[in-house]
This record gives structure tokens, C-alpha cells and sequence, in this order.
């Protein structure tokens, strides 16, 4: 998923028109949550989000650029020199055991850029997370070496950490994207208030020097437009990176995969190729996004009352045919759910999302508006309980209530582990009686990653002489391995690497070289970080197995229990039933009585009152739950 980059070749940033000459410094008010507080002395100008493009002026003592202040230069056809003596770590630091949370870092000498900054949306192995990103711990401990911050498409698996990252960093960075990325990203640091960004605006077919790298931009098509791939030249070698991509042909904004930029990386030799896995398992090509196109509109045209959409709401492509499709049958959209709401507005600001003024409506303006001459976009196609469509199955909507006849359409694939949310969904617009379209019916959805034919034609036109597939699953990652050692590529120079492993890229060839902290970070809340695995299996232990506690005085000096020990079960089978209760009393008073008799001191206490109750509730329900002792010695 990138986006189009270019720009004029030594061209400085622009400071914005509107609000982005004011100057700013000081603290972003927080520190590495994990290194201890920071106080951030950089001074920089902002742009404020309402304007017309995402561009942010240039700051004082940014990093990348030289030292007069000036932004890195651009240059178009120049070829990095290459140093015997050089070596480039390539670290992964997410992406490669999911889909999601994709970021690499790059490092070279006194030199470090980081592509992507991604997060993962939770699955029910995390009870009340919020979101999941991989542990940027390295990229902190080396912040004087970071040159820039590359995203190569708007996608929150691509650019929903940069707030954390962000806050973290004792510097301001560089972050280089396409212009509706830069505004997608402004959107999520105006919510998140951080104000210490600097965003250069970059373009296909342009080149820009990043300390010793030099990375040049290709256009390649994707689910939203403006997605780019990166060629990165390093004195110790060259490394293609193909970015999100599919080969279409006939997109919907008319950008394809530039494989004339391709070629002529290829010619100039590629040490290193870094391709997208996520449709390798898909045996043939990714059918066009125009297709679903045709399907909406069929759909739309023949719906007998209100048409509702749910969709990702970064899918900009998708959004346009569905306000085509409406438009055409002369319907109004009304666009609802945070987040469709904010890209809706940030893609027709930017040009990329046109419908009409007219054509759109409110939420909160629905009444009386006939039921045939509405289309309604809306989040929620992952069956999130809090989107739009979810809140809508279960009447709980400010605006907008199902009625029997309504057509709902599920836009989108669910990611893997959302199935059965998604199926909830389904199920419960169905018992109104709307007429739910998914995957099954029709042509509602196709991919925005390239599937095995297609994965198989960038190999073969890059011809690498080494290949690492990313952005996947285990399984992803070797399906494209195969598919790389079946277009030529020796299977002794394809790594199939896990986050925090490395390799180095030098003149003697490639090879493993030494791993990095890496793992996840949770964001819990306003917490971040500080939610530990241990957290998680005690909040699962509590969702499956239910909860007990035991009160209970002791006379310690006459090893005597005082009064009736107390005891309290949540969540347990049974626990309600008087008899277990009267016996879980007595059985935990015997074990201290008996633990007493042995001098057992106040840790040997609650140990024999844990043991006997769950000993007892295994025996009698067969389940295991969390058991909180309370020992009072008098």
C-alpha cells in the first residue's frame, strides 16, 4: 500500500499557508515509557490539518537534513558507490509473524531509516487491549542514527505507531510519505496531539539522500492510493522492497505498478528483494478492483430500500465506487463511524475521494429521506462491537436503525481470527430481515496484494540475488519463498526471518547476523507498554475459569482460626450453591488448621488455603480459577 512520490530535486519544504508557520518547541510531554522521561529542546514548525496539502515546513536540527538546515537533496538516475568495507543490517522489527505492525529498520554505518511504523488490531488472546505494535525498543536506543521515518501507504498496518513513536523520540524526525498518506497521518497526530512532526511530501520516480542511503520511489497499485515501493541503495549493497502491491490493470485512479522503475533497478542489480506475501497462498492473479465496482453498483440498482456499506475505511478506492454506484442511481451517501468520516473528508479534501456536496448527507438528516434513495459507508466490516455496523446489528445507533428489505454489504475479507465476530454481525442484521451481501454472494471484495502469478512477475523482473519475503503469516512467508525458488532464485540465499533477526548485506554477499530486542507492545487504554503477558493470562483466566476469594483470622500464637473463614466465587460453575459454599469454607479452614499445627507462617497459610479451594472446586466443577487469598493474623 503506497502511494505516488515526487518532487522537485532539491526542492525545500513549503511551510503551510495556513497556521504552519508557527513556531514550536520543547517537551512532546512524554518519554520512552521505557527508558525514563526525555525533555525535547527541538524547535520546528507544524502544519495544522485543515489545509490543502499535507506539508509540513522544515524544522531546525532535524536529522537528515544537511547541516544548513536545508532538506535532503533529490536526484533522479544517480548510483550509490559502494564501499568493500560497508555493511547494511536489515532488521526486522514487525510484520513477519502476522498481518500487521509492519516496520524495518535499515542500518548502515552511523546511518539507520526505518520503513513503515504499522500496528495489529487485537484478536481474543488479549482481552481488553486496544491495539498491538512492535517493540520500536531499538529504534530509541539508536534514535542519533535515525535519518528519516519512510511510510510507504496509509494503511494502519503501516503508520499506526508513528504517534507512539513519536512521543518516544527524544528528536524530530523526518517522515516521508505521498501526499494522502501525509494526510491520513496528520488526521492521527491531530488526535493524538502531537505536535513535534515534520512531514515531507514525496512523489514516484523521485530520489532522495538520507545520510550514506539513497532511496528511490515507484509507483505500484494497491487498495489506496498513493502506495509506493522503495529502492534503497547503501554503500554495502542494493535493496528492493516492493512495498503492498497488485499488479492491476485497470485501477480505479488509472496509477499502475511502474515496471519501466523496476527494470531499471533490476539493470543497476538488486542484492536484496523484500516483497509482500500476504496473497502467496492465492494461486492465481488478484482480480482488478474494478470488478467490485460492478458488483456494487448490480447491487445498489436493485436494492428495494436503504444500501449499507461497511467497509475499511482507508479503502479510498473502494469508497469512490460506492459513491459512483450511488450517484448513478440516484441515491445520497451518507458516510458514518469516526474513522470513515475523517478519511472520507481527508481524501475529498485531497482530491482522491469526488463526490459532490449535494450528493452527501447527514446521519442526523435521515428522517424522511426515502429508503430507496439512500446509500450509507460505514465501519465495521471486521465485526468490531463498537463500529458503525456493529452498533447499528445491535440497535444501538444514534441515527440509523435496519429495518426488514434493507441491504447490508460486508466490503471486505475478514482478517484472520475476526471470523466469528464477523459472523455475528451477519446473524444479527440477518434476524431483522436485511439482506446481507458478503464474499459468498458475490464479487463484493478482491485483495489489494498481488496473488502467486503476480508474485511470481515482480520476481522475475527484479531477478534478485537474494529474496526475503515480508508482511505475513508463517505460512505467507514460505509460500513465497517457494514461489522465489521457482523463479530462479537459489534457495540458499532466501531467508525466511523472524522480528528481531537480521541480516547484513556487504560485498562478501549476505548472511544472519545478531538479533535485536523485539516482541509486542500493548496499548491498554491510556497505558502503553504496561500491560504484561502475565496480565493477559490472568484476564483470560477470569473470562474462562471465574474467580474465588477466601477471607479468613488466625491466632497464630494459639494456631487457632478465628471465626468462619469466607469465602466468595464469581464466575464458577455452582458457585451460587449454598452446600459449596458451606463446604468450600470448611474445607479451606481445615487446611489452615493443619498448616497452623506445623508453625506455617503467613506465606505457607495462603498457599494451603489456595490449594485446598481449587482442589475442591476442580473436584466438584472440574475448573481452575484465579483464587485470592486474604490471611488477617490477631
Amino acid at each position: 500500500m503506497t502511494k505516488e512520490n515526487q518532487e522537485t530535486k532539491n526542492e525545500k519544504p513549503r511551510a503551510a499557508k495556513e497556521g504552519g508557520t508557527d513556531s514550536a518547541g520543547g517537551s512532546n510531554g512524554k518519554g520512552n515509557r521505557n527508558r525514563g522521561g526525555r525533555k525535547n529542546n527541538t524547535s520546528f514548525k507544524r502544519v495544522n490539518l485543515e489545509r490543502k496539502r499535507p506539508q509540513l515546513s522544515r524544522g531546525e536540527g532535524a536529522e537528515g537534513s544537511s547541516q544548513n538546515g536545508e532538506r535532503p537533496r533529490r536526484r533522479r538516475g544517480s548510483k550509490a558507490s559502494k564501499d568493500p568495507n560497508a555493511k547494511l543490517r536489515i532488521i526486522p522489527l514487525g510484520g513477519l509473524d502476522a498481518i500487521g505492525k509492519n516496520m524495518t529498520a535499515f542500518e548502515c554505518g552511523d546511518d539507520m531509516i526505518l520503513d513503515d511504523a504499522g500496528l495489529m488490531f487485537p484478536d481474543d488472546d488479549h482481552p481488553g487491549v486496544d491495539l498491538i505494535l512492535p517493540d520500536y525498543t531499538y529504534v530509541l536506543e539508536n534514535a542519533d542514527k535515525l535519518r528519516g521515518i519512510i511510510i510507504t501507504h496509509g494503511h494502519e498496518d503501516h503508520t499506526g505507531t508513528l504517534p507512539y513513536l513519536l512521543k518516544d523520540l527524544d528528536r524530530t524526525v523526518n517522515i516521508y510519505a505521498t501526499k494522502l498518506t501525509l494526510g491520513l497521518i496528520e488526521g492521527k497526530f491531530a488526535e493524538h496531539k502531537v505536535k513535534n512532526a515534520r512531514l515531507i511530501e514525496i512523489k514516484s520516480g523521485e530520489e532522495i539522500k538520507l545520510g550514506c542511503f539513497k532511496v528511490d520511489f515507484f509507483a505500484v497499485n494497491h487498495s489506496i492510493p498513493g502506495a509506493v515501493g522503495l529502492f534503497i541503495q547503501s554503500p554495502a549493497g542494493n535493496v528492493l522492497h516492493t512495498g503492498d502491491f497488485k499488479l492491476d490493470q485497470t485501477p480505479i485512479d488509472g496509477v499502475t505498478t511502474d515496471f519501466a522503475a523496476i527494470t531499471r533497478f533490476s539493470e543497476k542489480g538488486v542484492d536484496l528483494m523484500m516483497s509482500d506475501s500476504t496473497g502467496a497462498m492465492n494461486p492465481n492473479f488478484t482480480p482488478s478492483e474494478a470488478e467490485v465496482g460492478k458488483t456494487l453498483e448490480q447491487i445498489i440498482s436493485q436494492a428495494p430500500g436503504r444500501v449499507i456499506i461497511a467497509s475499511f475505511a482507508s479503502h479510498i478506492h473502494r469508497m469512490q465506487q460506492i459513491c459512483d454506484a450511488a450517484v448513478k442511481n440516484g441515491r445520497k451517501v451518507v458516510v458514518t463511524g469516526r474513522s470513515m468520516i475523517q478519511n472520507t473528508d481527508i481524501a475529498r479534501r485531497l482530491g482522491y475521494l469526488k463526490i459532490s456536496d449535494d450528493n452527501l448527507i447527514d446521519a442526523y438528516d435521515l428522517k424522511g429521506i426515502p429508503s430507496d434513495q439512500v446509500v450509507i459507508m460505514c465501519t465495521g466490516s471486521q465485526g468490531e462491537p463498537l463500529s458503525a455496523l456493529g452498533r447499528i446489528a445491535n440497535g444501538e445507533h444514534k441515527t440509523i436503525e435496519i429495518e426488514e428489505g434493507d441491504t447490508v454489504i460486508i466490503s471486505a475479507t475478514p482478517v484472520p481470527g475476526n471470523e466469528k465476530a464477523v459472523t455475528r454481525v451477519i446473524n444479527s442484521l440477518a434476524k431483522i430481515g436485511a439482506d446481507v451481501y458478503d464474499k459468498s454472494r458475490g464479487k463484493v471484495h478482491v485483495s489489494g496484494h498481488a496473488g502467486a502469478e503476480e508474485l511470481k512477475i515482480m520476481l522475475t523482473l527484479v531477478k534478485p540475488k537474494a529474496f526475503m519475503p515480508v508482511h505475513g503469516e508463517a505460512t505467507h512467508l514460505r509460500a513465497h519463498a517457494k514461489l522465489a525458488e521457482a523463479t530462479g532464485v537459489d534457495a540458499e540465499n532466501i531467508y525466511i526471518l523472524e522480528n528481531g533477526d537480521s541480516l547484513e548485506l556487504s560485498a562478501a554477499g549476505i548472511e544472519r547476523g545478531e538479533g535485536v530486542p523485539s516482541g509486542i507492545v500493548y496499548v491498554d487504554g491510556l497505558s502503553v507498554g504496561d500491560t504484561s503477558q502475565d496480565v493477559l493470562d490472568e484476564r483470560n483466566t477470569l473470562g474462562n475459569q471465574g474467580f474465588a476469594s477466601v477471607a479468613a483470622a488466625v491466632d497464630v500464637k494459639r494456631k487457632q482460626v478465628v471465626g468462619e473463614v469466607q469465602v466468595s466465587m464469581h464466575g464458577i460453575t455452582g458457585g451460587d450453591d449454598y452446600y459449596l459454599a458451606c463446604e468450600a469454607s470448611s474445607t479451606v479452614a481445615g487446611a489452615l488448621r493443619k498448616c497452623l499445627g506445623k508453625d506455617g507462617g503467613a506465606k505457607e497459610l495462603r498457599k494451603a488455603a489456595r490449594d485446598s479451594l481449587m482442589s475442591l472446586l476442580w473436584d466438584r466443577t472440574k475448573q481452575r480459577p484465579m483464587v485470592v487469598v486474604n490471611i488477617l493474623e490477631v
